[in-house]
């Protein structure tokens, strides 16, 4: 932030825009007693903001207003929240205090500047000092902890920040470099996440853009420019898909809108690389929605209505039977109610078809807002205890006294990207658990006393063990005994987290002995590696484990949970060092010091020329990453005061590096030379390691290369593709 006196034009500025939330916040705003309050609200945040600028230049108070028209437009808030996000910043930036924001504005208004402020007290750590990862541990995980406990009051502060941090993300290109890439591992990491299982998906999928912009920007204008000439190519046939459709609903009697929509670059990028897909083999690009609005005096539910379109469209068109997702009859756990289907269209093209009523749209775009608003109208949907569920158990692990900010972080990133699936009991109940759980999982989610004496388990019928891998439609039966008591070893394939707490509180009268035995694991692990037993060495230790203290450590090592090899891991760090690799490779910026040694992370092996980013250790190493490497992302959640932007010096072209590309096609005579002669004779590039695999005239493998640069990589890759029978071919992970 700055200070200079506003001009004319800047006040001119701040009305125009005020003008625009006035204009949506009256579609909210029940009252005219409540209008008053944000103009109130306004007028009050506009003056104590006077003269201050944002690092655009532009008038700090445009972020308030553009945060309360996301509050409004995106999420459907009404006037309390519209209130508290046009004044979400003045207690922490000006001299104003909660005392007078209840004075002039009421309990509840204030509680939810309370809450932000808070928020934003604890995000906001540019001026630390102290960057050793326990200050971390103490200080960056524990914001998201708050932000979390927020839940527990009041959701809409956390609604409220969601809206913040997306204008934020919005004007990401004014801020330093360093700032930028923890802003937006934040966002991947915790935000993006929650505004996800909190049903906001027009907040998700721009949040998800604008980190793909600035962490993959060769691929973000790549894949835009594609999907723009694509649309333009395929509008007119979208068109004609929609025509027939249209009648036949009309003629059936339905009121209805349909909307065509195209899949974001992210969502492009993510199926691209999860898929290990082409651009042209994304057949979900398009994607046409129906949303009806069921009659008033209609017998039909909702669900029957969305079946009775669905016979009616593939009467039309052929359809994709493994494409069919019935949201409808299983809700995701965000409260998402759909029935989509895949359909041929006229030119040959797959077509994605969503069908909803009103209320599932509203719910699918505005998540738990528009779900809570057709609640108070006495809306009561069979799905609506989805939403209700999941935010009971975040409360829960959010209040349990033994879980570390770290740890906590984790479990509540793991369970926000987590899905679900649904099983059923013998007696034909739907229960819905945890993507992954096993059959143990499920017997502790019906009752500890099942779990803890469980000893096997049938699976459709099927006898099968506890660790069995359960899939959405299993029914499950557990078989129990009277003398059957909990095992260690259950805790090897146990995966939710509620299972695995009540085995590791069954053994708290043996924790001594267990403790003991993981200290001796301890000692021989520290012994065999050499490793001295300092403080130092233990507070790595526990860092990597996550674990808050070292009697904590070691019965968990005794339990099994924590592996002897995070001692090793710990202590040294699971990175290559490239000692070849000389400093002169990388420039580092102004925001930190020169003259360190830098090492590059194997988990993404990036080369000259990759978006990178760094992370400094407190013993001066710098840890390169690609920006986009998921490791990096959860590292700059956590760590965020510790992330450097280093750059690839290029003029150095005699170190190479290692990168794979896997490769895809039709088997031919002759081809693998082909292959090898140009990347050898040609480039004279190295290959270190080739494996390729042939199965009914299809050939598969990858190959391990030597290069310079991404720029001889895009090269090579470019080129082969050009060898007939090369069908597809990408870079990927080592």
């Amino acid at each position: 932030m700055s200070f200079s006196k506003f001009t004319q034009k800047d006040y001119d500025l701040i009305n125009q825009e005020y003008e625009g939330l006035k204009e949506v916040a009256a579609r909210r705003c029940r009252t005219d007693a409540e209008m008053a309050l944000v103009q109130k609200a306004f007028e009050f945040a506009n003056e104590a903001h006077k003269n201050v600028r944002r690092r655009s230049g532009e008038p700090y108070m445009l972020h308030p207003i553009a945060v309360a028209r996301i509050v409004v437009e995106n999420i459907g808030l009404g006037c309390k929240s519209i209130c508290a996000a046009i004044l979400h910043d003045v207690v922490e930036d000006t001299d104003f205090t909660i005392e007078d924001i209840r004075n002039l504005f009421g309990d509840k208004i204030a509680s939810l500047v309370d809450g932000l402020t808070k928020i934003k007290t604890v995000l906001d750590n540019e001026n630390r000092k102290d960057n050793h990862y326990k200050q971390v541990d103490t200080l960056q995980a524990e914001n998201f902890k708050r932000i979390l406990l927020t839940l527990n009051d009041d959701v809409r502060v956390v609604l409220i920040k969601l809206a913040d941090r997306l204008h934020n993300c919005r004007t990401i290109e004014f801020m330093p470099e360093h700032k930028r890439d923890k802003v937006l591992s934040e966002t991947m990491f915790i935000f993006i996440p929650l505004a996800h299982r909190l049903g906001l998906y027009e907040v998700k999928s721009e949040m998800e853009n604008i980190w793909l912009k600035y962490k993959e920007p060769d691929a973000y204008r790549e894949i835009s420019q594609r999907i723009d000439e694509s649309v333009v190519d395929k509008d007119k046939s979208i068109d004609e898909f929609i025509a027939p459709i249209s009648a036949a609903l009309t003629d059936a009697g339905f009121q209805f809108e349909i909307k065509k929509r195209i899949k974001t670059p992210y969502s492009v990028w993510n199926k691209m690389r999860t898929k290990n897909v082409e651009f042209e083999q994304v057949y979900d690009l398009y994607a046409v929605r129906i949303i009806f609005t069921p009659p008033a005096d209609s017998k039909e539910t909702e669900r029957n209505q969305c079946y009775h379109i669905f016979s009616i469209i593939t009467g039309i068109y052929k359809y994709q039977p493994s494409r069919v997702r019935d949201w409808v009859k299983h809700p995701k756990s965000n409260g998402y109610e759909a029935l989509h289907c895949t359909l041929m269209s006229q030119i040959g093209i797959w077509i994605e078809v969503q069908i909803r009523s009103k209320r599932m749209d509203d719910i699918a775009e505005k998540g738990i807002a528009a779900h809570w608003a057709y609640k108070n109208e006495g809306y009561v949907g069979e799905n609506d205890s989805e939403m209700d569920k999941w935010l009971a158990k975040v409360k829960e692990i959010l209040v349990s006294p033994d879980v570390g900010a770290l740890e906590l972080l984790d479990i509540i990133h793991n369970d926000l990207v987590s899905s679900d699936i649904i099983v059923f009991t013998p007696k034909g109940e739907q229960k819905s658990i945890q993507k992954g759980a096993t059959a143990l999982d499920f017997a502790y989610l019906i009752h500890t006393h099942i779990g803890n004496k469980a000893i096997a388990a049938k699976v459709n019928m099927k006898l099968v063990p506890l660790s069995y891998v359960l899939h959405t439609g299993d029914q499950v039966e557990v078989i129990t005994a009277q003398n059957a008591r909990p095992k260690m070893e259950w805790l090897q394939f146990l995966v939710t987290r509620h299972a695995r707490n009540i085995v590791i509180e069954s053994f708290k009268d043996n924790r001594t002995e267990i403790a003991a035995r993981g200290r001796q694991m301890y000692e021989n692990e520290m012994s065999n590696n050499g490793i001295p037993k300092t403080k130092k060495n233990e507070q790595k230790i526990l860092e990597t484990a996550q674990i808050r203290d070292m009697d904590e450590f070691f019965f968990r090592l005794g339990l099994g949970i924590v592996k002897p090899g995070t001692i090793v891991k710990a202590i040294f760090p699971e990175v290559t060092p490239v000692a070849s690799v000389k400093a002169e490779h990388f420039k580092v910026k102004a925001d930190d010091p020169s003259g360190r040694k830098f090492v590059l992370a194997s988990c993404c092996n990036p080369i000259p020329g990759d978006p990178i980013l760094g992370f400094r250790t407190p013993d001066g190493v710098v840890t390169i990453h690609k920006k986009s490497c998921s490791v990096a992302g959860s590292m700059a959640s956590k760590y965020g005061d510790m992330v450097v932007i280093p750059e690839w010096d290029m003029s150095d072209g005699n170190q190479a590096f290692p990168v794979r590309i896997s490769l895809r096609g039709i088997d031919k005579v002759g081809l693998l030379n082909s292959i090898s002669h140009y990347i050898s004779e040609v480039l004279g590039v190295n290959m270190r390691k080739v494996y390729m695999g042939s199965e009914d005239g299809i050939f598969e493998g990858y190959i391990e290369l030597l290069v310079h640069d991404k720029e001889v990589l895009d090269s090579i890759i470019q080129n082969l593709g050009r060898i007939d029978g090369i069908q597809k071919i990408v870079r990927t992970d080592i």
